[in-house]
């Protein structure tokens, strides 16, 4: 099966990888020079659907993979349906379960799902969240009233609605659904780090690193039943059928698991950590959602476990940067790490950063113990100036 794979970060290269490793012929649309080593790479926007639509048809593929929320919100997934294209990824309706904060709660508060109550006034302890899209960075958690003047003010600059609710307590928990309408099947959680320095410090970001399995994790068959069902359900009766990966943020509260957010794909890094324990049964999973053919499918056996570091640049989150060179992924991959390119270009035919998260170096083992330990060894290979990571993922 020819597969192309949409978008051009750490969690696409991860598919791209993913796909390959079950035979696929992959493509990618735009890719990145990671992705370059393991499909073949198209100058097409992931945004644009006058541009991934045609090279889709063209390339005759049997399934497009959809990774970067901004094309699903945008409405990619509806273009290819419209031109009889298989593709992993949900309508533009669906997907506003990400596309919006309000949206996803009233969708939350029908079906029944545990979630952090909306404040009528703002009172620290907060949450501020963006409705919108935001990369990632539109959540400020706000225990005084300094944080929460200043989470109102960057709220304010981003030009969108937002919102304020509780703060709820706990440790994080990811779980990725794949879901056909109302059938889902469950992949084992995994559990990220939003804040940018070790301790859980400092301005929240896309995500500085995973590892799955997660030890103190309920029952995935569990969640999703209590969580994930009831959520597809209220979009089916809405009109908003979900195929796709349908992601539940939690947190594990002391009252049980409460929804923080949902998204409308794979979380990256997340998915990083997870996509290296389940072998080469992703495809024909993606490709049974994308046919709404769920019934009877199970997910892809799980085995040991993964940790990936994110290597950022400088001033990430602030900014990105372009153009320093990158020394040693050869030599990480060489120690056994697995490397996906996040944010890289190729100048002068040497790998140079072109963003915020450069990349994501991925360790396996036994446990996570092991895992983590092969995941700093291949940390340890690369240099370009102004590197920087977390040194406590999966500790």
């Amino acid at each position: 099966m020819k597969v192309l794979v949409v978008g051009s970060g750490g969690r696409e290269h991860a598919l791209a990888w993913a796909l390959a490793q079950g035979g696929a012929e992959v493509h990618a649309a735009p890719g990145n020079p990671g992705i370059a080593a393991v499909a073949r790479c198209h100058p097409a926007r992931a945004e644009d659907p006058g541009a991934i639509v045609p090279l889709a048809d063209e390339l005759d593929v049997g399934l497009v993979v959809v990774g970067p929320e901004g094309p699903l919100v945008g409405g990619l997934a509806d273009a290819l349906r419209r031109r009889g294209i298989a593709v992993f990824g949900p309508s533009a309706e669906a997907a506003r379960i990400e596309g919006s904060k309000r949206f996803a709660k009233e969708v939350m508060e029908d079906a029944g799902v545990p979630t952090a109550r909306t404040l009528s006034v703002a009172r620290p302890p907060c949450v501020v969240k963006a409705d919108g899209l935001a990369a990632g960075k539109g959540v400020w958690v706000c225990r005084d009233g300094d944080e929460l003047e200043a989470a109102l003010h960057a709220a304010e600059a981003l030009g969108q609605s937002f919102h304020v609710e509780e703060l709820l307590e706990g440790p994080e928990l990811s779980v990725f659904a794949i879901a056909a309408g109302e059938e889902a099947v469950g992949l084992p959680p995994s559990r990220d780090y939003k804040r940018i320095d070790d301790g859980d410090v400092g301005p929240n970001t896309g995500g500085m690193g995973a590892f799955s399995p997660v030890g103190d994790a309920p029952d995935v068959d569990e969640i999703v039943e209590t969580i994930h069902k009831p959520v597809l359900r209220e979009l089916a009766r809405r009109g908003a059928p979900f195929l796709g990966c349908l992601y539940g943020a939690l947190m594990l509260t002391e009252r049980g698991p409460y929804v923080i957010e949902f998204n409308c794909r794979f979380g990256d890094p997340e998915v990083q950590s997870l996509l290296p324990r389940l072998g080469g049964g992703l495809r024909d999973l993606l490709a049974a959602a994308a046919a709404g053919e769920l019934a009877g499918v199970e997910a892809p056996a799980s085995e040991g476990a993964a940790v990936a570091v994110v290597v950022a640049s400088r001033d990430y989150p602030a900014r990105g940067e372009s153009g320093t060179p990158i020394d040693g992924i050869e030599e990480a991959q060489a120690a056994g790490a697995l490397v996906f390119h996040a944010g890289t270009a190729l100048q002068d035919g040497n790998v140079v950063t072109n963003g915020g998260r450069v990349l994501d170096v991925v360790g396996t083992g036994a446990t996570v113990a092991e895992a983590r330990a092969a995941a700093y060894a291949g940390v340890a290979c690369i240099d370009f100036d102004g590197m920087r990571y977390r040194s406590d993922i999966g500790a």
